[in-house]
């Protein structure tokens, strides 16, 4: 094997080290420091919003985001069956019920068609997500918001830069958060930051987020609060993957040309697509396999991995999981099963070379050719 291809890669090819460095020779290594505040500054004005709000990880800045809009017990929360499990763990955090949509089976995100057949006198918030990069169709969303009185949060972890009839993700409804993974398209390692045009909801996020202590009265706590601070270490690798974020889009943009070049033709395979009113910023290529079972979709990964190449399947769907599988019948989610069963992710990172993309691409259909 002469080259192994991860499904993901950080690329630290700007000044995360001199910014690092920085802080050490500082000493300012915790949640205080200025790379805080100017990453939270920078981050606000690439997505056009008011106010950004770093936090220790995605998943906490999901949970911050809930909390800040007053979920708690008794409250119901919709979200798509089709994500990550952190967005309906935070829900579960705040002693909510996740209830569950469907998916679209274009862009594969929450179908909006789906969601007022959900809504009840219980419900206070529905959580768009923008997954595999490409926007939800946020529109009908925040119409049947605004006519049930309910909050609408972004969770665009996977979608950096994606934008919705030419608006950034961040903006697009009350709240947003996005994740600085190691394998998003820009990282601070672990990382998340909450974003807002609304002021009184942004001072409610970082007084949780600082243990509730009131900000003119140091260690006197008006709320239970929680400790969900980015790190001044983290935050200066976050500012030069920030001043870089143009550039690590436009080569998820250029790998996915690619493979939607190499794999166009494989009548195997269903590409992902952008919607004329989206700018989709694949933070994942992914296919799903127009045929078969979920036990192809993990042979065609086996069979890439011994040829050096990592894949991985799609999310579990929320209401398959051990957790939440009691809350809905698996039989209303068709479409979130068929493309979960059947999608698998490819390497997606920003040194991958047209030539690797060929070599993936080719082996994959090869592999699904002969199935």
């Amino acid at each position: 094997m002469d080259k192994y291809y991860p499904v993901a890669l950080p690329v630290l090819n700007g000044n995360e080290k001199k910014y690092v460095m920085d802080c050490l020779d500082s000493t300012w290594i915790s949640s205080n420091g200025s790379y805080i505040k100017r990453f939270e500054e920078e981050f606000a004005a690439f997505c056009r919003v008011k106010h950004a709000i770093a936090c220790s990880n995605g998943t906490t800045a999901l949970h911050l985001a809930l909390l800040a809009h007053g979920v708690g017990p008794g409250d119901e929360i919709i979200v798509p069956t089709l994500t990550f499990v952190a967005t309906a763990n935070a829900v579960t955090y705040c002693g909510a019920k996740p209830v569950f949509v469907d998916s679209e089976p274009e862009t594969w995100n929450i179908d909006p068609k789906r969601i007022e057949e959900r809504i009840t006198p219980r419900t206070k918030g529905i959580v768009a997500v923008h997954l595999y990069g490409h926007p939800a169709d946020m529109d009908p969303i925040r119409q049947l918001a605004q006519q049930y009185g309910l909050f609408v949060m972004e969770d665009a972890a996977e979608a950096l830069g994606a934008e919705y009839r030419g608006q950034r993700t961040g903006g697009l409804g009350d709240s947003a958060i996005f994740s600085l993974f190691g394998n998003k398209i820009i990282t601070t390692g672990e990382g998340g930051v909450l974003t807002t045009n609304d002021d009184a909801l942004a001072d409610r996020a970082r007084l949780l987020r600082g243990q509730g202590m009131d900000p003119e009265r140091r260690y006197f706590h008006t709320v239970v609060g929680y400790n969900y601070r980015m790190t001044n270490i983290q935050a200066a690798i976050g500012c030069a993957q920030l001043q870089n974020a143009e550039w690590h889009i436009a080569q998820r943009l250029r790998i996915a040309s690619h493979y939607t070049e190499y794999l166009r033709d494989c009548t195997a395979l269903t590409l992902p697509i952008q919607q004329e009113w989206a700018k989709n910023v694949y933070w994942l290529f992914s296919v799903v396999l127009r045929e078969g079972t979920e036990a192809k979709r993990d042979e065609v990964i086996r069979r890439l991995q011994l040829r050096g190449i990592e894949s991985r399947p799609f999310f579990y769907p929320m209401h398959v999981l051990p957790p939440y599988k009691q809350l809905q019948a698996a039989s209303e989610f068709p479409v979130a099963g068929r493309i979960a069963a059947q999608g698998i992710n490819l390497p997606s990172y920003g040194t991958l070379s047209e030539a690797d993309v060929r070599y993936i691409s080719s082996t994959l259909v090869n592999i699904v050719s002969s199935l």
